[in-house]
């Protein structure tokens, strides 16, 4: 079985979005949504700054009541930097994110998955980079490759990194 692992991508993507937390001022522009689905709930991240003006949204969404309610910018960043320190990590590719795989199939809630939508530019630096991918989260290797065996259709999950694909791509 063939799927590409992302865990050394997602530690360097952890330590991204850390620096962009707790130091937005490096960064020129920004626009980073980041919406993690974990045990039937949803935790949103959503912050982007154009022209000097920064604008935020940190939400939630709980299995028990389906009610959107606002949290803290902590409480998000802290859910989505515990999904980021999980052991192992495989990612979509944009057939099963668009319901367009040979047979469509929504990801088992069993396991927790984010959707990252990461765009930046540092000041200083002479363009900008953009990311669009969504990842599963495994606790280790040998728990990515048992769930992804278990598929009918293991192809909606990215085998060969980089990745590029019309909608979904690594760091472009």
């Amino acid at each position: 079985m063939n799927v590409a692992l992302y865990a050394d991508y997602i530690a360097d993507l952890r330590a991204l979005f850390a620096e962009l937390d707790r130091r937005p001022e490096r960064f020129q522009t920004f626009e980073v949504r980041l919406e993690l689905a974990a045990a039937g709930s949803l935790v949103v991240y959503e912050t982007k700054r154009r022209k000097g003006q920064t604008d935020s949204l940190y939400y939630g969404r709980s299995a028990a009541t389906g009610q959107n309610q606002q949290i803290s910018q902590a409480t998000a960043f802290s859910a989505i930097d515990r999904f980021f320190g999980l052991g192992q990590f495989a990612a979509l590719t944009g057939q099963m994110a668009t319901g367009s795989a040979s047979q469509p199939q929504s990801v088992n809630a069993q396991y927790p998955h984010c959707a990252v939508n990461f765009s930046y530019r540092k000041t200083g630096q002479p363009v900008a980079r953009s990311m669009l991918m969504v990842f599963i989260g495994f606790n280790d290797e040998a728990d990515a490759f048992r769930f992804v065996s278990t598929l009918d259709d293991p192809s909606v999950f990215i085998a060969q990194r980089p990745h590029y694909e019309a909608k979904s791509h690594e760091w472009k």
